[in-house]
């Protein structure tokens, strides 16, 4: 099994490096808020996919989490986990629709 890699997203040059990668492959963006229980068990469930995940700590950046929701047009809950393609959400859960399988098959159909 591949191991999950949170990348944290605090800034908005990290977000643009995500934007580029979405260009050649599915990005996985989650919105996790650091006081909400019911983010800890999304947190938990991201954890379990394979790959890279770019972790937005909206407490830490929340300038970050306002920039996601004005280029994507979602607006923004946490927890929420966004599938970037060609620098555009292609799929997007909040709360307990945030699951491994989910993600990891949201994945597979923007590859």
């Amino acid at each position: 099994m591949i191991e999950t890699q949170f990348t944290p997203i605090n800034d908005a040059n990290a977000l643009e490096q995500v934007l580029a990668r979405s260009h050649n492959e599915p990005v996985i963006l989650f919105k996790h808020s650091t006081t909400c229980p019911i983010s800890a068990s999304a947190y938990r469930q991201m954890s379990r996919v394979s790959g890279d995940v770019s972790l937005v700590v909206v407490q830490r950046a929340r300038d970050v989490s306002n920039e996601i929701e004005a280029r994507t047009g979602i607006r923004h809950e946490s927890p929420q986990a966004i599938i970037l393609r060609n620098g555009e959400a292609v799929w997007t859960a909040s709360h307990f629709d945030i699951t491994s399988d989910a993600v990891e098959k949201a994945v597979r159909e923007n590859e």
